[in-house]
Formats: structure tokens, sequence, C-alpha cells
């Protein structure tokens, strides 16, 4: 069994812009400035564009950070994903309850109760060998587990809810 490599980074530096007295404001979001990678819709309060929460890469990577080695049934060899745990983008956003419908850019869509998203697994994943992902390769997000480390990582729920060229969550009470 492969052994799960897990880097908390950057607890979010950089991505609130600081208050007066350098703290930061729980429900304050910047706006993207580059491409919008991912939309947060639902019903919490840490928004920014149209009562939304939106990201682009600079934001999804300002988040923690973790990083894995497995195989997967969809690609050849061992990758190396690298991306923020869904459980530290949820709490960022204060989405704490109930379940997320994660949808893909096909319009594919999956749900994934929140008590079954661990602190470091899935990942939403925009690396793939330390490089961004292509449309081609799956990207340019991807929600990922790893795979090889436990027999329960593949199980047809699981591999349901590795939803590929991702760019939209729902938060769903």
């Amino acid at each position: 069994m492969r052994s799960i490599g897990v880097m908390l980074v950057g607890l979010f530096a950089g991505l609130m812009p600081p208050l007066t007295d350098g703290a930061y404001a729980a429900d304050m979001l910047p706006e993207p400035t580059g491409p919008v990678l991912l939309t947060v819709t639902g019903d919490f309060t840490v928004k920014n564009v149209d009562g939304t929460a939106q990201f682009d890469l600079g934001m999804l990577q300002a988040l923690p950070t973790a990083e894995f080695e497995t195989t997967t049934i969809w690609t050849d060899g061992v990758m190396r994903f690298t991306g923020v745990p869904l459980s530290a983008l949820l709490k960022h956003l204060e989405i704490a309850s109930g379940s997320v419908r994660a949808q893909a850019i096909n319009d594919y869509s999956v749900e994934i109760p929140l008590d079954e998203i661990t602190e470091d697994v899935p990942i939403v994943a925009y690396f793939l060998n330390g490089e961004p992902m292509s449309r081609r390769e799956k990207g340019p997000l991807w929600v990922v587990y790893p795979y090889d480390q436990d027999a329960d990582y593949r199980s047809e729920i699981v591999y349901s809810r590795s939803i590929w060229q991702l760019d939209r969550i729902e938060a769903v009470q």
C-alpha cells in the first residue's frame, strides 16, 4: 500500500486582504484576477462575485496544499497530484453540513456528503505531475483520492466522485 504524503502549506496566506490591524475578516474573499476555474454556489456566507465564491488558480494555491502519488483507473502509471483538500476549501467558505454537488464542464455531477470528506481526502487537484492540467488531461480541476492508499478508495462510489474537469460546486443542505 502506497502511503500518502500530505503537505499543508500557506494557511490562507495572501488569500484575503488584511484589515487595518493585520487580521482577516472571515467573510472576505477577494475577487479572482485570473481566469475563474471554480465557482461555488449555495447557502454559505463567504462570497465574492454575484452571490458566489469564485476562484482562480492563485486563490486555490493560496489555500492549504496537499500532494500525493497514486495510480488511477484513468491514467497510466503513478501520477503526482497537487491541490487543495476539499475539506479546507469548504472550511474556508464556512460550509460545514449537508453535502456538495460537484459538477464538471460537461455537466456530469455527483453529490458528496460532507461527513464522508476527511481532513486530507479528497483533494481538488490543480496540478498533475507538477504542471497545470489541460482539459485533455482531465483538468483544469480534478477531485482525486489516493486510490493506492486504501482499498476503500477503489470503490464504485469513490470512482464516481472522482470528477474531472470540475468547474462548479454547489453547497446542498
